[in-house]
């Protein structure tokens, strides 16, 4: 595992070295295939201004080009391997389709797989109302997780629900991405260890500043579900730093926390590197 994370690490290295020109940005395929950053989604639909063929014509305005990203998390404390693929296409610039995929492979143990499909509607476009106003969206997730064994009472199939707001800040001395909303769930660690008989509503946000017009540097927050069931999530959050190579390619490395993986009281999977590449047709 050591030497794929220390090839992995050189390969990021290489193609930070061999890019240049116009540049991409969010949102970014995350995780479970969401137009977002790597836990959270945000407002932003996936790829929304691409249109295939003519723009002006029907066809061009409904279906836009599609967005994948692929990640591979390593949480070295717990050793876990983590692996994702995930594609999001918009319609009509408002409504976004997503698929993910994830692998999650325990040292010595069998691999976890999880599918997740993801609709998201764009309620209000950013500044609808003047400069100051977010983007706003609300989204569905369609979970599902093979095998489910580790939590006896778990359901292999689940939903998530979420309402989110983002905003650019472009009037400060440097621009500003804010990010924040509302998640209902019913999650066992994202869905990876099943789903509950019972939800809960919990937080997430996102802070970035962009240093540079193709550089992105900040920090995401997920709050841990609690069930009446007496499982508790732990709280994950993460530091990202995010290179967009050109108007297709996007590179991100960071470090993630996920949680003490030696905590009675949280089910966590604790920390470890975070390495993505995403591309925008």
């Amino acid at each position: 595992m050591r030497k794929v994370e220390q090839s992995l690490k050189i390969v990021f290295v290489l193609v930070l070295l061999s890019y240049g020109g116009t540049f991409a940005g969010v949102p970014l395929t995350n995780l479970e295939g969401v137009g977002g950053v790597a836990f959270n989604p945000l407002a932003y639909p996936a790829n929304p201004g691409s249109s295939l063929g003519d723009p002006n014509s029907d066809f061009g305005k409904i279906l836009g080009r599609p967005q994948i990203g692929g990640w591979y998390v390593n949480l070295g404390e717990s050793k876990i391997s983590w692996t994702s693929f995930g594609i999001a296409e918009t319609f009509a610039g408002r409504v976004e389709v997503s698929f993910g995929h994830e692998t999650i492979a325990p040292s010595g143990a069998d691999y976890i797989s999880k599918d997740s499909i993801g609709v998201k509607l764009l309620i209000l476009p950013e500044n609808a109302f003047g400069n100051w106003s977010p983007a706003v969206s609300a989204g569905v997730i369609s979970k599902h997780t093979s095998p489910v064994k580790i939590v006896s009472t778990a359901d292999s199939s689940g939903y998530d629900y979420y309402i989110v707001a983002t905003k650019l800040i472009k009037e400060l001395p440097r621009p500003v991405l804010l990010s924040g909303g509302v998640l209902s769930t019913n999650g066992y660690t994202t869905g990876v260890l099943g789903y509950s008989d019972n939800r809960d509503t919990t937080y997430f946000g996102n802070v970035d500043v962009l240093p540079l017009d193709n550089v992105a540097v900040g920090v995401e927050y997920k709050q841990g579900a609690k069930f009446d069931d007496g499982f508790k999530n732990a709280d994950y959050w993460n530091t990202h730093l995010a290179w967009f190579v050109n108007k297709n390619l996007t590179l991100v490395a960071a470090y993630v926390n996920s949680g003490d993986e030696k905590s009675t009281s949280k089910v966590g999977f604790g920390e470890g590197l975070v390495l993505s590449f995403q591309y925008a047709f």
